[in-house]
């Protein structure tokens, strides 16, 4: 009542991270706090439900509390979805939550900055897409001032609003792609961070509809242009200290990690083919993830599995002490099951004490294959159904995900992907009648 609230929505997000909600008055508070707002699960997507379920009841964290910047009259409650009285396996934040723990059982936490990148965009006279700004038309736009100029109204009345809800917005850039933008703000513990993530997007695609535009965290909505990324800048915590800090000096390998750090690296690189299929979920993912050398207006998204400092054709790249960033993760991952399948991988490095091996210094998109063969470095799955197939064999990811009466979370999400894969696979493209129909 005193912050003129007058509606409040429940949300939650099934496994493909979109947001559902329903919309409750604020003078029904109470009964939200001790009933939950009630969903045919179902119905809202792929959560683990069939037809005959229970209904599940989506439980808020009042420590989420969102006011909507541009609707200041409604807030939000980010949930957890609990099924006849009990957490709910399969519910992607209770996931998340349930690998915290496991890390707190062993002294971390884990902390992630995510730069969610997006395309401004407009559907055009004959239904397809286009540049919300007809003007965003250089060979090399990254940074471009005057790009940035034109869209102003827009990013900087996103920028205000990350900064009215307390995460401090501290940069807005054109991004490498015509038409692309990123807007940063501070980083949290790793469950924040997510409920961040999931508004973020959630706000930033209705502020474009409200003028009409369409705003798109898609990977790669156009084949000649940048995808989306979505990377996860992480540390491992134990209270205020940062443990994976070390000055280079007391580092023989120069950047900056300790050796939790470093064992940290070698879950991500021993797990990162199986993961991919978690960070990068989608069919469209793995065009965005694409051997061979980059320009701007193509990819920064490398397909190898690689570390090193300050070396954006890394898959890992450390650029600064104590920070590890995954540039693979993109902009169509549920940001839970990305954080909980990273922070998985890491903490079998430091049980197992994995060593990744040295860092590489080369530019990899200008290595051969027989080069990369030598290295002894491995690429990431070419598309959605292999990286289904290393995430199916992966007991650390299967172990990590959970369970529901004797069903790996892992099974299913394998199940409905490989769905996903065969229904793409199954169309038949324009390219596929421009190559085949006349040459036979």
């Amino acid at each position: 009542k005193d912050e003129g609230i007058e509606f409040l929505f429940a949300q939650f997000v099934d496994m493909h991270g979109k947001p559902s909600a329903k919309l409750v008055p604020a003078h029904h508070l109470d009964d939200l706090f001790t009933d939950g707002a009630g969903f045919a699960g179902f119905a809202a997507g792929d959560i683990g439900q069939t037809p005959d379920s229970p209904d599940m009841i989506a439980m808020p964290d009042v420590s989420t509390f969102t006011r909507l910047p541009w609707l200041p009259n409604i807030a939000r409650f980010a949930c957890n979805v609990t099924v006849e009285g009990e957490p709910w396996p399969f519910c992607p934040r209770t996931i998340l939550q349930n690998q915290i723990a496991r890390a707190a059982e062993l002294g971390y936490e884990l902390r992630i900055g995510a730069e969610l990148e997006y395309f401004l965009l407009r559907r055009s006279a004959d239904g397809g897409i286009e540049l919300a700004d007809p003007l965003d038309d250089l060979e090399q736009p990254c940074y471009d001032m005057r790009a940035l100029t034109r869209n102003l109204p827009f990013v900087t009345e996103v920028a205000n609003n990350i900064t009215a809800l307390g995460w401090d917005n501290y940069a807005t850039d054109h991004e490498d792609a015509n038409g692309q933008f990123e807007q940063n703000w501070e980083y949290a513990d790793a469950l924040t961070t997510c409920d961040r993530a999931v508004f973020y997007r959630y706000m930033v695609e209705a502020m474009a509809q409200e003028r009409g535009l369409i705003a798109t965290f898609m990977p790669k909505p156009f084949g000649h242009l940048t995808g989306n990324g979505c990377h996860f800048h992480m540390s491992l915590w134990k209270g205020d200290e940062n443990v994976f800090h070390s000055d280079p000096p007391n580092d023989p390998r120069g950047l900056g990690l300790s050796e939790i750090g470093y064992n940290f690296l070698g879950g991500l690189t021993a797990n990162a083919t199986a993961y991919i299929g978690i960070t990068a979920p989608t069919v469209n993912s793995y065009k965005r993830l694409v051997v061979g050398e980059p320009t701007s207006g193509s990819t920064w998204a490398p397909a190898y599995v690689t570390y090193g400092y300050n070396n954006r054709s890394m898959m890992l790249r450390i650029p600064d002490e104590g920070r590890i960033e995954d540039r693979t993760v993109d902009g169509s991952c549920n940001p839970y099951l990305a954080a909980t399948a990273v922070l998985a991988a890491g903490l079998d490095g430091i049980e197992r004490g994995l060593d990744p091996g040295d860092p590489t210094s080369e530019n990899m998109f200008k290595t051969s294959a027989a080069e990369r063969e030598q290295m002894g470095i491995k690429t990431l799955p070419a598309n959605l159904l292999d990286a289904t197939r290393e995430l199916e064999r992966n007991d650390v990811m299967r172990k990590a995900f959970g369970s529901h009466d004797g069903r790996d979370y892992i099974d299913y999400f394998i199940e409905r992907k490989r769905v996903e894969w065969t229904t793409f696979h199954e169309q038949i493209s324009k390219y596929e009648l421009d190559r085949y129909l006349q040459l036979f």
